[in-house]
Order: structure tokens, then sequence, then C-alpha cells
């Protein structure tokens, strides 16, 4: 029998009534399941605790937006277009670096990259939390589902993806 947990992605017709399903990919109105020879061992993350970190920070992003009446703007359409530009704001940091430089860049540029790569974040968590979504706990499905995709035996020292095998 496969481990069986609630929708955590949101937006299906499992995740509204909270019934149990072996995997929601999420489509709208409709839950999708897949077999459950898809899940490695560590995919039932339902018991897991939230992240404090994270919880701490997505408060303090609503707390921050409050103040300044920046909820208004906050759609997840919104955040999702912030959080593309942000995202191709930490691109332009590597356009043009070989792979090396990439792999070493100066405490300067490295810093700039962090400050982007926060800023995709905190574009990342307002995003889950106007979609009532659990990063952690979708992430955690999120690789369950990739290590039925890219088996190890299949895919090691590959960068092909899984459907060009």
């Amino acid at each position: 029998m496969p481990d069986l947990r609630t929708c955590i992605v949101g937006g299906c017709a499992a995740w509204r009534s909270r019934a149990k399903v072996v995997l929601c990919l999420a489509r709208p109105a409709r839950c999708t399941t897949l077999p459950a020879s898809i899940h490695p061992p560590f995919d039932d993350v339902s018991n897991q605790q939230n992240d404090p970190a994270l919880e701490q920070l997505a408060l303090r992003l609503q707390d921050f937006a409050q103040q300044r009446d920046w909820g208004q703007f906050h759609s997840p359409k919104n955040l999702a277009s912030a959080l593309i530009v942000e995202a191709g704001e930490l691109l332009e940091h590597f356009q043009w670096l070989t792979e090396e430089q990439s792999r070493n860049l100066p405490a300067d540029k490295k810093q700039a990259v962090a400050y982007e790569m926060a800023d995709v974040l905190l574009y990342l968590v307002q995003m889950a939390t106007a979609l009532d979504v659990d990063l952690i706990e979708a992430a955690n499905a999120k690789i369950g589902i990739n290590g039925g995709k890219y088996p190890v035996e299949n895919v090691r020292g590959s960068s092909r993806k899984y459907d060009e095998r």
C-alpha cells in the first residue's frame, strides 16, 4: 500500500477536500495520482515540521508589505512576474562568464549575487503565502517526483531529460 498524504500544492479537488492522495500534481479542478513506485522512502513528508526560519521570513515579509500597503499589488501573477525579473537580474551577473569564472566569483560579485538570490527567495516565499503553499513540503514532494523520473541507475552522469533516454 503506498503512503497516502493530503494534497499540498492546492488548486485541485483533493486539496479542497483534504483528501488523501498518492501524489497531487495540482491540475486545476482535478487530482492526478502517480504509481507508488515513483516515490522513494523519504517521500512521505506529511509529518515533517515546517521550517521555523522560513515561517519567520514569511511573517516578516507580510509585515513589511502590510506596513507599506503593498498587499494590494501582491497577486500571484504579479509576484510570479517579479520573481522572474529578479531571476533575470541574478542571471545577469553570470552573463558572459566562463564556467570557471562563475564558480569563483570575487567577494563583491558574490555579495551582489547573494542579494539577487535573496530577492528571488523573498518573492517565492511571498508567492507561497499568497497561494497557501508549504514550500518545504512541496520541495520534498518534488524531489520524490524527480527521483522517479531520474532513477540513479538510468541517469548517473547524464544531463539528458527523463523523456530523452
